[in-house]
């Protein structure tokens, strides 16, 4: 029966190719959204076991974070951009999930992450989510939820604010730009809560100091910082 399976989906495979997400070939029987050469050379971090990693010295003076990491380290034109790209562009949400498994598993191996209440993903504007359709950072939070036994909500913090695009601003105006963008919806939900913020990748960390701040004026006791990815 199971090579009966098998030969089922080698032929499905040979009409509808399965690919990895990260390099394009076709994938394995076994294999499921990466190959196994591409997870296995992902460029890990290993931040989630140093708290003065550069994530975290990158927002260091800007809030009263609890911690902060990212698991992958991302250039352009790598794997890690390929993942990402087809996390919020392509409709890869399994994606995020499967990475978001892999962060929950580092996350699970640090003591400053013990303590974590609830599980937050940086939220887009409703314009924007109705154009995408999904919020990707949702996907990644979902999937360190599974792992960790932690809530997760993408319901109690909002954008409120359609801000332009960061990409071609200075670091001050990225600032700038965020200031009064998010807002907790019932802020009273938050209070003496250690808070898990969840993004896709990190560039100049303003969104998340964005988020972190109005979490940590609603009164949360902690606010700490997970992504996937860091842009050198």
């Amino acid at each position: 029966m199971l090579a009966v399976k098998r030969l089922g989906y080698d032929l499905i495979g040979l009409l509808f190719p399965n690919l990895c997400n990260a390099c394009g070939i076709p994938l394995y029987y076994s294999e499921r959204l990466i190959c196994t050469k591409c997870l296995y050379d992902l460029p890990f971090t290993d931040y989630h076991i140093h708290s003065e990693n550069r994530v975290a010295k990158q927002l260091w003076g800007r809030l009263p974070l609890n911690a902060a990491m990212a698991m992958l380290y991302f250039r352009k034109g790598t794997k890690v951009q390929n993942l990402i790209h087809n996390l919020k562009y392509n409709g890869k949400t399994d994606i995020g999930i499967l990475l978001g498994n892999k962060l929950g598993e580092r996350l699970k191996l640090s003591l400053l992450y013990t303590d974590v209440d609830l599980i937050i993903p940086v939220p887009l504007h409703l314009k924007k989510l109705k154009q995408r359709g999904y919020n990707q950072s949702t996907y990644i939070a979902e999937g360190i939820s599974n792992i960790m036994g932690i809530p997760f909500s993408e319901t109690d913090l909002i954008r409120n604010i359609a801000t332009e695009s960061q990409t071609k601003k200075s670091r001050y105006n990225r600032y700038e730009n965020m200031q009064d963008v998010f807002k907790a919806v019932k802020p009273d939900l938050l209070k003496n809560r250690h808070i898990l913020l969840v993004d896709d990748v990190v560039t100049t960390g303003a969104t998340l100091e964005a988020c972190a701040n109005e979490l940590l004026s609603c009164g949360a006791s902690k606010v700490s910082i997970a992504a996937l990815a860091y842009a050198e």
